[in-house]
């Protein structure tokens, strides 16, 4: 490790479920909150996304 790599600030490992969350703070928790939210939206665009294709493949095969 170098002097310069002393200088930097450590980063937290990303958010993952299950984590220990005692180390936190309350700012930090509120970010991993978000963190989530966003995820979820972005989880259940997906989904929708993909029961379209479905239901458009569906509709094509039972003609």
């Amino acid at each position: 490790m170098t002097i310069l790599d002393e200088d930097q600030p450590t980063k937290r490992p990303s958010a993952h479920p299950g984590e220990d969350l005692a180390d936190l703070s309350v700012e930090e928790l509120r970010e991993r909150i978000e963190l989530y939210r966003q995820e979820i939206e972005r989880l259940e665009r997906e989904v929708e996304a993909k029961e379209k294709h479905l239901k458009a493949a569906d509709s094509l095969f039972k003609s």
